[in-house]
């Protein structure tokens, strides 16, 4: 009986012990500032998926969604609420870095967060439902041009947003008034996307990127990548703005950033932890 008992409490013990090292084990998460579907939620995804095959951090990435300004909110409140916290990252497109420089994103500025790396380029797109009836980039620029009031454009954030900017900046190359393109602002492209396939907007500026998905699945037609040059691979058979007469281009930088008070070797663990996941 005595050795029962004995063992009886080392296993607890041990079950102690374990639950105690499980529970200092810091949870590492990455914040993507906006509704699920997005860019920010590409972002992450594409970190996580990287980072758990690697095994570069103690424990699994988790990911949150904090949706809010597109990302405005979330750049506050790490600035504010949490500037020294070492287990979390946030995502950022250029997008955010466009809406700091023009000081409409945030009252804080570059310079008040730490930034860790960037993992990629992405590229803008014109997208329509794959029920529309805009079969190619001129079918839906000649029917902005008989009535800008029957093509409504569905872009993530709101006017000066690099949604905004690719639907404008391709109004402009079609030689129309830039104030009479109809939008609807969402939080975020996977909003925005959700709203194209249900039929309450016509077209969506998106990335293409943050849409693989929904273009695999043949749920949406992609009418134009924003690039210089197609892409390689799969997406070889999409053609760009540029070869069918509008020349838009709009590349996106995708990274993260962290608090303004992480320490320097925390910032140094997770850029070689994403270096490993690469």
């Amino acid at each position: 009986m005595r050795t029962l008992c004995l063992f009886a409490l080392l296993l607890i013990g041990g079950v102690q012990t374990a639950h105690a090292a499980q529970a200092e084990t810091p949870q590492p998460r990455c914040i993507a500032p906006a509704r699920p579907g997005g860019g920010y939620d590409l972002t992450c995804r594409i970190a996580k998926l990287g980072l758990d095959e690697a095994r570069a951090l103690p424990a699994r990435l988790q990911i949150d969604y904090r949706p809010g300004g597109i990302g405005a909110v979330m750049f506050d409140a790490v600035v504010e609420q949490t500037p020294d916290d070492a287990n979390t990252i946030v995502a950022f497109s250029s997008g955010a870095l466009l809406n700091l420089a023009s000081g409409r994103f945030s009252k804080y500025g570059p310079d008040n967060v730490k930034w860790l790396v960037a993992i990629g380029v992405d590229h803008g797109m014109i997208a329509v439902d794959a029920r529309s009836p805009y079969l190619t980039l001129k079918d839906l620029v000649t029917a902005m041009k008989a009535d800008p009031r029957k093509v409504l454009f569905g872009i993530g954030g709101s006017a000066g947003s690099q949604d905004w900017m690719k639907a404008t900046l391709l109004a402009r190359q079609a030689g129309l008034d830039r104030n009479a393109m109809r939008y609807v602002a969402f939080e975020g492209g996977g909003e925005a996307m959700t709203a194209l396939m249900t039929g309450h907007v016509q077209a969506v500026p998106g990335d293409i990127g943050e849409a693989v998905d929904l273009i695999e699945a043949h749920k949406i037609r992609v009418l134009a990548v924003l690039a210089d040059q197609r892409l390689p691979g799969r997406f070889a058979s999409i053609p760009t703005a540029k070869e069918q007469g509008l020349d838009v281009q709009w590349p996106i930088v995708r990274g993260f950033y962290m608090g303004p008070k992480v320490a320097e070797q925390d910032r140094r663990r997770w850029g070689n932890a994403l270096q490993r996941a690469a």
